[in-house]
């Protein structure tokens, strides 16, 4: 087993400025994916141009953090907000839901390709296998600063914190949404697919870690399980992507003409 000794939240200080190892996760996240779909547009791989990739890295950001920070809150911190509207806007407190972030993107996505012409499936198809960057750095963020650990365990990599062995949770989701994932979107992107085959893919495969890792994960200790001991607000998300995936899935390889080029 592993010793957690915590690790200092602020990377660099700068003055009165802190900046935040969470806050460069996301920046990590942003430009890893930033790099890679440009690459693939460079190369005439992508359905979109360099210079738009630019501009989808600008809409996406503001959809993650928006859609983040407004989910969280509603989600998980309803009562904060109706005891005090203002901590919709307190960020730097922490707080941000994947689930709210990922409906930031979809919208952000759709008012991309309106302003650019584009279909929208065919710009979520291009973005999705980069989107597991984001994901994979946001959890070792959440490492770094010592949150969402797992239940208490026996297994020989658990970590010690305060005094209890538990679950790296957050690793479990850094390698499963973020290495295995990419690597899976990435793969299978690699040669041509139906038209939302890529996005649905994401969202089974996302799905089904998440689903898994909520349960050795604890839940939010203002909301515990919801039921049966073991249902998270975690589940109650996340198991409706999984569904959603395979009708999208079906729907893709229904009409095998709707291929869409490939975005290698």
């Amino acid at each position: 087993m592993w010793e957690y000794s915590g690790f200092d939240p602020v990377a660099i200080q700068l003055g009165p400025l802190a900046i935040r190892w969470y806050g460069l996760m996301y920046l990590v996240g942003f430009v890893g994916g930033w790099w890679l779909l440009r690459r693939r547009a460079l190369r005439g791989r992508a359905p979109v141009t360099p210079a738009q990739v630019d501009d989808i890295l600008f809409y996406i950001a503001l959809g993650v953090i928006l859609g983040g920070r407004i989910g969280y809150v509603l989600f998980y911190g309803w009562q904060d907000l109706v005891a005090d509207p203002w901590s919709l806007f307190r960020i730097w407190e922490g707080g941000m839901s994947f689930h709210g972030g990922f409906l930031g993107v979809l919208v952000a996505v759709t008012i991309f390709a309106r302003t650019h012409g584009l279909r929208f499936w065919t710009v979520i198809d291009a973005v999705a296998p980069v989107v597991t960057i984001g994901l994979g750095a946001g959890r070792l963020g959440n490492f770094i600063n010592g949150e969402l650990w797992g239940r208490v365990t026996d297994v020989p990599w658990a970590f010690i914190v305060a005094g209890q062995p538990r679950h790296p949770s957050q690793l479990y989701e850094a390698f499963l949404e973020g290495v295995v994932l990419f690597v899976v979107l990435w793969t299978f992107s690699a040669k041509p697919r139906p038209t939302m085959a890529v996005s649905a893919l994401f969202l089974i495969g996302y799905g089904t870690f998440r689903t898994l890792v909520e349960f050795v994960r604890l839940p939010d200790e203002h909301i515990g399980y919801l039921a049966f001991g073991w249902l998270t607000m975690g589940h109650v998300l996340t198991i409706p992507m999984i569904l959603a995936g395979c009708v999208l899935m079906w729907l893709a390889y229904r009409n095998p003409q709707t291929a869409a080029p490939s975005t290698t």
